[in-house]
């Protein structure tokens, strides 16, 4: 109730500060300056990503001439603490992060915090679950996204025989595989391994033929994002074997949900996981910087099975991921 009520709220207050100047309150157009820090775009999904951060940085210099918005991207922790204290040095006035790895960043953030910017975190916490680094946390649902995949695969296949290809070994990783035994808790599902992808679907791929070679029967393969589902289903497919009824992914990648709404028997299902959520940090930033609207706290996405009936609404053709 707290994270709706959040999302109401700010969406109310935007809306009554975007109609003030047809109430006579206009006001001078204020400056300042948002660093915005990301990974590299290394896998499908931080390539969105980087898209969705560029094409709003774009959008909201120029709705607001007075704002200034600087994207960095990084391909490593070490790295991104670099780039953050460059933005720290160019004089920012707010810090939307992604982190490629949050607990090597927590000092690189909480410095920039400490010196009175304002910080919005993405995404990627601390394991710690320290919230003192940040002014406001903008996230999917990480153990949501696992315990939708769990509690679909308990329902649709309550025996089932399932190996697990995890993403990275960050907290993250963790809450998803936290949430996906809790779906399948109470159910006769058995996990026969689980190994590291590394959200790379080459990775994945590789993963998926050491499956297939030690494991003679397969039931259902969970994977915690949907680009290692194609290195999955491209492993499936070369080795021939017709065992394994489907594979369940996550994040909501257009060819993902296109398979969906086509009625792809071995992709039935995807969990939605949005790369767009650093333009809901962006933007949620810009508002509080530029219009004064209160954004502090948390703003949690919902982790939406996606089916034949309802992918349609999910999916986008011309989005890069």
């Amino acid at each position: 109730m707290r994270r709706r009520t959040f999302g109401i709220a700010v969406a109310a207050l935007a809306a009554s500060v975007a109609m003030g100047p047809s109430l006579g309150w206009a006001q001078e157009e204020k400056k300042a300056t948002i660093g915005v820090s990301i990974p590299a775009a290394d896998h499908g999904w931080t390539a969105g990503v980087v898209y969705h951060a560029e094409r709003v940085a774009k959008l909201l210099m120029e709705e607001h001439p007075g704002l200034n918005v600087i994207v960095k991207t990084s391909p490593d922790p070490a790295s991104q603490a670099n780039a953050v204290q460059d933005l720290a040095v160019q004089g920012i006035d707010a810090l939307v992060i992604l982190p490629t790895d949050p607990d090597p960043l927590v000092n690189a953030i909480q410095q920039v915090k400490d010196s009175g910017t304002f910080v919005a975190l993405v995404d990627r916490a601390p394991s710690n679950n320290d919230n003192s680094v940040r002014d406001l946390y903008v996230a999917g649902n990480n153990p949501a996204l696992g315990e939708v995949a769990g509690k679909y695969i308990a329902e649709t296949t309550p025996d089932a025989e399932v190996v697990v290809i995890r993403g990275l070994p960050i907290p993250i990783d963790q809450q998803r595989q936290d949430g996906f035994d809790k779906g399948i808790e109470g159910s006769n599902v058995k996990v026969l391994e689980r190994q590291y992808g590394n959200w790379n679907r080459d990775d994945a791929f590789r993963v998926m033929q050491d499956y297939l070679t030690k494991y003679p029967k397969i039931d259902v393969v969970w994977a915690q994002d949907d680009d290692m589902v194609v290195g999955i289903l491209e492993a499936i497919e070369q080795s021939g074997r017709t065992d394994i009824q489907y594979v369940v992914g996550g994040a909501g990648s257009k060819d993902m949900v296109k398979r969906v709404m086509d009625g792809d028997k071995m992709v039935p299902v995807d969990v939605l996981y949005p790369p767009a959520m650093i333009a809901t940090a962006m933007q949620l930033t810009a508002d509080g910087l530029l219009d004064q609207v209160p954004v502090n706290g948390e703003y949690i996405l919902d982790a939406t099975l996606v089916t034949k009936d309802n992918a349609e609404q999910f999916y986008f053709p011309d989005s890069p991921f």
